[in-house]
C-alpha cells in the first residue's frame, strides 16, 4: 500500500535522496557508507538497513561531503513538513541550513542576542578571551525559527496589547526585530570518536548561554550501532532527543543480527526506544509542535 500521509512520503522522499546522491551506499566489499568499516556488528546492522532501504552499489563519498549532504536533507525533511502543521503550531516559520562556515550565529537570534556584545568585549581583551574561549558562539547544523509577530497580527481576533503592557515580551516585533530560535538540531550522519560529545557541548552552550525561553535541541544520525547511539541519547537534560534517520530498518536490522548470540545489542536498542531517548526522524516535525 502507497503512503498517503505527507511525513511517511517526506520520510520516503529524504531516504531516496540520500541514496541519489550516495550519502547511502554500499561499497563493492558490501560495507555500508555509514558503517565503520573496522568494526563487525557496525558492518553488519549498517549493511541490512542499506538493503532494507534500496542502497545502491557505488564509492564512499569523502566524510565531511556525506556530512554536510545527510545536515542539507535533514534540513529539507523538516522544511517539507513541520511549517505545514500550522493547526498544531501556527507561525511564521523560517527552516535554515547554517553549515560550516556560515556567518549566522546563535546571537542572531533573540535568546542569545547578547551574546554579540560578549563578542566585541574579548575582541577588546585578549586575556579575557584566552579564558573564555569562543564557544559560546554556535552555529548550529540547522535552525527553526519564529519571526516575530506585528500588533496587528497580534491583535488581529481582538485587542491584546496596547502601549500600556507586554513592552518586553520577544513576539511582539515593536520589542524585538530578532527571530525567536525555536530548535536547534545538529545532523551527524555517523558518530565517530568525539562527534557524540561535540553534539552534548553545543546544547549545554545553548541551555547555559540563553536569556528566554530553551529552544528544542535534538540531534539526527545514520549511526547504525547502538553503544554509539547510547552514548549520545542516554541521561536527560541536554538533548531532547536523538533522532536517527531510519530507526525502522535499524530495529529490523538489529534484531536480525542480535538473534545469533547478541541479545545484548538488541535489549540495548529496545532499551533506547522504550525509554523514548531514540527516536525516528519521522517523530521529529510532530515533536516539535510541543
Amino acid at each position: 500500500m502507497k503512503d498517503s500521509a505527507l511525513i511517511a512520503k517526506a520520510r520516503k522522499a529524504f531516504h531516496k535522496a540520500l541514496i541519489e546522491k550516495a550519502v547511502l551506499s554500499v561499497d563493492g566489499k558490501g560495507v555500508a557508507s555509514n558503517a565503520d568499516g573496522g568494526n563487525k556488528p557496525s558492518c553488519a546492522i549498517a549493511a541490512l538497513v542499506a538493503e532494507k532501504l534500496g542502497a545502491k552499489r557505488g564509492t564512499k563519498l569523502p566524510p565531511q561531503s556525506s556530512g554536510s549532504l545527510f545536515e542539507v536533507e535533514v534540513c529539507r525533511f523538516i522544511e517539507n513538513c513541520f511549517p505545514k502543521l500550522q493547526h498544531l503550531r501556527p507561525g511564521n516559520w523560517k527552516v535554515m541550513h547554517l553549515g560550516n562556515g556560515n556567518v549566522v550565529k546563535t546571537a542572531s537570534f533573540a535568546q542569545y542576542a547578547h551574546l554579540s556584545h560578549l563578542a566585541k568585549v574579548l575582541e577588546a581583551d585578549h586575556e579575557l578571551a584566552a579564558m573564555l574561549g569562543n564557544d559560546y558562539m554556535i552555529a548550529p547544523d540547522i535552525v527553526i525559527s519564529r519571526v516575530p509577530c506585528s500588533d496587528d497580527e497580534i491583535n488581529e481576533p481582538m485587542k491584546f496589547v496596547d502601549s500600556n503592557a507586554c513592552l518586553q515580551a520577544d513576539l511582539r516585533k515593536s520589542n524585538n526585530e530578532l527571530p525567536i530560535m525555536h530548535a536547534s538540531i545538529s545532523a551527524k550522519w555517523t558518530m565517530r570518536s568525539d562527534r557524540a560529545q561535540n553534539s552534548r557541548t553545543e546544547a549545554l552552550n545553548l541551555i547555559r548561554n540563553r536569556k528566554g525561553r530553551l529552544p528544542h535541541i535534538a540531534v539526527v544520525t545514520g549511526e547504525p550501532l547502538p553503544s554509539r547511539l547510547a552514548s549520545l541519547a542516554l541521561g536527560t537534560g541536554d538533548l531532547d532527543c536523538v533522532y536517527h534517520f531510519a530507526l525502522y530498518e535499524l530495529i529490523d536490522a538489529v534484531k536480525c543480527y542480535g538473534k545469533d548470540g547478541r541479545e545484548d545489542i538488541i535489549d540495548q536498542l529496545e532499551s533506547l526506544v522504550s525509554g523514548k531517548r531514540l527516536k525516528d526522524i519521522s517523530d521529529i516535525p510532530l515533536d516539535l509542535c510541543c
